[in-house]
């Protein structure tokens, strides 16, 4: 944690070094850029060498194929959405400006295409674990189990409570979804957790496609409130809103689903597991509510500072169904490339990512899937040996990950306290203009994050300590 958050500081407190390492191509318009941030590098390293390769690849399909493409064959032409022709567009913004203008919409289609497809090819688990789960609620017999290990909260408990959500989600103004709006959130709520909870405690969290019951959420939520006459901003505002509550209820489900099967192997007992798991998900979500704010307030969602990718889709889809204004030949390319991927036998989703996302965390989290292929193939004595130092590898990540969330919204209240001339003490701390490193300094500081990581995942701490035996 503490060398995500040192890192973190160099990066983006003090800014001694750039945040991203570009390599351009002259001759054919491409670019590659790679952020240098632990936290990139830690998730690359826990998704492993395959799922990260696939977002990379994906990233050079749009960086260093599409993008110069587009450039080549299209320079002079003004095209939808933009207003001002390609060649404008690459001399104000570069390849960055050509991913926001169109590369950006192909991506997305990618990513609702293989959000659909992971739900369509879910489909019989989901409708099987549906019942399996009703049928189970039938069966259950709440708190009158005499076993401890069985005892659960009172069912007529948890209706009161679910009644008592629905009518402050339905009532409350700050949450404008109104009793039809509510409506749906029950519905597909009801059958999106029931599923979620199924397969993810059965199979795990790799099983559970919360993107795709995100996106088709978005997707029939908005249809029906155009074609009930919710239409507008306010339209649009209700759609996401439930849009996210369902898509928070998948995630949630699936969690507590881990949590309470952990519980269950432990031998815990489920009615204490769930009544913390009510004051956890509270507290977080108190908790989570005041830093969104801070966030916002201090940069603001979509900028530089917090692009907010996933967000931003759920923003164009919803746009784009209840305006009918998102350039629909982009969003259909996308689409067929993510088909094409699953006609391949490949995972569609992780490779449409790669389009939709921008290049520079992709090749961050994919150096960070090949230090996991490095530790993966160092000689070990046995496979237990292997697991340990793969192990390590993850808990070093999670700290890195940990410690740069943490630092970011150090800099967030940073940001908003004002010290006057329009300046912010986050402003007082940079001393890049001064004395900045740059790209040198940033292939030097994603070379220590690569070393760091090795040096936490190979050495581990009991070999440690049969080399302090073997010295003494």
């Amino acid at each position: 944690m503490a060398f995500g958050a040192f890192i973190k500081l160099i990066i983006d407190g003090l800014h001694l070094v750039a945040d991203t390492i570009v390599v351009k191509t002259s001759k054919f318009h491409g670019e590659i850029h790679s952020n240098v941030y632990p936290a990139l590098v830690g998730v690359g390293y826990i998704c492993g060498l395959k799922i990260s390769t696939l977002m990379f690849a994906d990233s050079l399909l749009g960086w260093v194929v599409i993008i110069p493409m587009i450039h080549t064959f299209g320079q002079d032409a003004v095209m939808f959405p933009a207003k001002i022709t390609i060649g404008e567009i690459w001399e104000n913004a570069g390849a960055a400006g050509l991913w926001s203008s169109y590369l950006r919409y192909i991506g997305a289609g990618a990513v609702a295409g293989a959000g659909i497809i992971s739900l369509v090819k879910n489909l019989p688990s989901m409708f099987r674990s549906f019942g399996a789960s009703v049928k189970g609620l039938k069966n259950s017999s709440g708190s009158a189990s005499t076993e401890r290990t069985a005892r659960d909260l009172p069912l007529t408990v948890v209706l009161v409570m679910i009644l008592v959500l629905l009518v402050l989600i339905a009532a409350l103004p700050v949450i404008p979804v109104g009793p039809f709006g509510t409506l749906l959130i029950l519905i597909f709520g009801f059958f999106f957790a029931s599923v979620s909870a199924r397969m993810t405690g059965i199979v795990g969290s790799s099983n559970n496609p919360a993107s795709g019951m995100t996106i088709a959420t978005l997707l029939v939520v908005t249809i029906l409130l155009k074609v009930t006459g919710h239409v507008g901003a306010a339209g649009m505002v209700s759609a996401l809103t439930i849009g996210a509550i369902v898509c928070i209820v998948v995630a949630l489900s699936g969690d507590m689903a881990q949590d309470l099967k952990t519980g269950y192997i432990l031998g815990a007992t489920p009615q204490k597991q769930q009544v913390g798991e009510f004051i956890g998900g509270t507290t977080a979500a108190i908790a989570i509510g005041f830093i969104l704010y801070l966030l916002n307030n201090a940069w603001g969602f979509g900028s530089a500072e917090l692009a907010a990718p996933q967000a931003t889709l759920m923003k164009m889809i919803v746009e784009g169904v209840m305006n009918g204004n998102l350039p629909w030949a982009l969003v259909f390319m996308g689409v067929f490339i993510a088909v094409i991927i699953e006609l391949l036998g490949l995972p569609s989703l992780p490779f449409a990512l790669g389009l939709y996302l921008p290049i520079a965390l992709n090749a961050c989290i994919f150096v960070g899937g090949v230090v996991r292929s490095v530790v993966e193939k160092s000689k070990c004595k046995s496979e237990e040996e292997k697991t340990e130092k793969i192990n390590n590898g993850i808990l070093c990540c999670s700290g890195m990950i940990a410690g740069e969330g943490l630092t970011g919204i150090l800099f967030a209240v940073l940001a908003v306290v004002s010290i006057g001339d329009g300046k912010t003490l986050l402003d007082a701390i940079n001393i890049g203009a001064k004395f900045n490193l740059g790209q040198i300094g940033s292939l030097l500081v994603l070379a220590a994050i690569i070393f760091y990581l090795l040096k936490n995942a190979v050495l581990s701490k009991s070999e440690a300590k049969e080399t302090a035996v073997e010295t003494e």
